[in-house]
C-alpha cells in the first residue's frame, strides 16, 4: 500500500489537531499530525512513557522544554529526538499555514 503524508490536508484552519496512526508495532506508533494554529493548553506538559522522535515536513511551530528557557523555533526539515519523561509541549503553530508533523513513538 502506498500513503500520502500530505494526501487530505485541510485547506482552512481547523478547531482540533487531526491526528492519524500510520503505523504500529510492538514498541514501535508512527503518526502523523496536522496543526493549523494550535498549541498545548497552558500550564501542560506532555511526559510519556516512550521516547518520541519528531520531523515537522511542512509549516512551523515553537516546541518548549520544561528544562529550557526558551522555546525551539521548528521549521519545515527539522526533527528532534525527546527522551522518555522529557517534559515538553507546543507553544505555538502557524495560524496561517498547514503545520504537518511525522512522530515516530517508541520504546525506551
Amino acid at each position: 500500500m502506498i500513503a500520502n503524508l500530505f494526501a487530505g490536508l485541510p485547506s482552512t484552519v481547523t478547531v482540533d489537531e487531526q491526528l492519524a496512526t500510520i503505523l504500529q508495532r510492538p514498541g514501535l506508533r508512527i503518526e502523523r499530525i496536522v496543526s493549523t494554529g494550535q498549541a498545548s493548553p497552558p500550564d501542560f506538559w506532555y511526559d510519556q512513557d516512550e521516547g518520541e522522535w519528531v520531523v515537522l515536513l511542512q509549516g512551523e511551530a515553537k516546541l518548549r522544554f520544561a528544562d529550557e528557557a526558551d522555546a525551539r523555533h521548528l521549521h519545515a526539515g527539522d526533527c528532534i529526538d525527546i527522551a522518555a519523561h522529557r517534559r515538553h509541549r507546543v507553544d505555538w503553530t502557524a495560524p496561517d499555514q498547514v503545520s504537518v508533523w511525522l512522530a515516530v513513538f517508541y520504546a525506551a
